[in-house]
């Protein structure tokens, strides 16, 4: 795995992770992103749990973020971030299975160190379905580290829910933004239908390649900011 070093002694990170029932999980993705020193806060916005998402984040030492009903993935992040103190941050997603510190700090040192003005983490030798996914759609990935500002602007993309991994990867290309892939190895994520059974999972996974369709059109002729 490619190490990417950080010398950029004054910058700090908050990362945000959305949640949806992830209590299985949740725990290890905060944990890995504790041990990170250049990691100031962890945030988990809790999108309508129903589950102990929130109790689990909280004793992992995240700060939880809660407003009750499900919201999307979208709304989440750009709540989240409204509330982080650091201006770079790192999105993760909060269902991820062998994250390690190393996988944190390579997502972020190079938007730290000034490298590049996004990362893009991709599965790799982890699950031969979550790393084909990512070959085949690597812009979709939920694991990214950018600028503060820069997501702060995509507001009016609130309700995009699952849509806004487009509207990040539209609006950094017309930016001419630079991204750096990092590929995080033996990591991948657990699949919505083991998480709710097969046809209430194969429903979820439905709803979210309509809500990125849908997004992939709207934001075709998307303008600079």
């Amino acid at each position: 795995m490619e190490t990417f070093l950080y010398k950029n002694e004054m910058s700090r990170v908050s990362v945000l992770i959305p949640a949806y029932n992830e209590e299985p999980t949740i725990s290890f993705v905060i944990e890995a992103c504790k041990k990170s020193n250049q990691v100031t806060e962890v945030i988990v916005i809790d999108d309508g749990s129903t589950d102990n998402t929130s109790k689990f984040a909280s004793d992992a030492g995240a700060l939880v973020l809660e407003y009750g009903t499900n919201q999307g993935k979208a709304f989440a992040l750009l709540y989240g971030a409204q509330q982080a103190k650091e201006d770079t941050l790192l999105l993760l997603d909060a269902d991820l299975v062998g994250l390690s510190v190393e996988h944190v700090e390579n997502l972020i040192n190079p938007v730290l160190d000034g490298i590049a003005d996004s990362t893009l983490g991709l599965f790799t030798g982890g699950r031969l379905k979550t790393d084909l996914a990512h070959a085949i759609t690597p812009h979709l990935s939920g694991q990214r580290c950018l600028k503060k500002d820069f997501l702060l602007q995509l507001e009016e993309f609130k309700n995009a829910r699952y849509g806004i991994e487009v509207a990040i990867t539209r609006y950094l290309s017309k930016q001419n933004k630079k991204v750096v892939k990092v590929y995080l190895e033996n990591v991948t994520h657990v699949m919505k239908e083991e998480k709710t059974g097969r046809e209430s999972g194969f429903q979820n996974r439905l709803q979210m390649y309509k809500d990125i369709v849908k997004h992939i059109f709207k934001y075709k002729k998307i303008k600079k900011l």
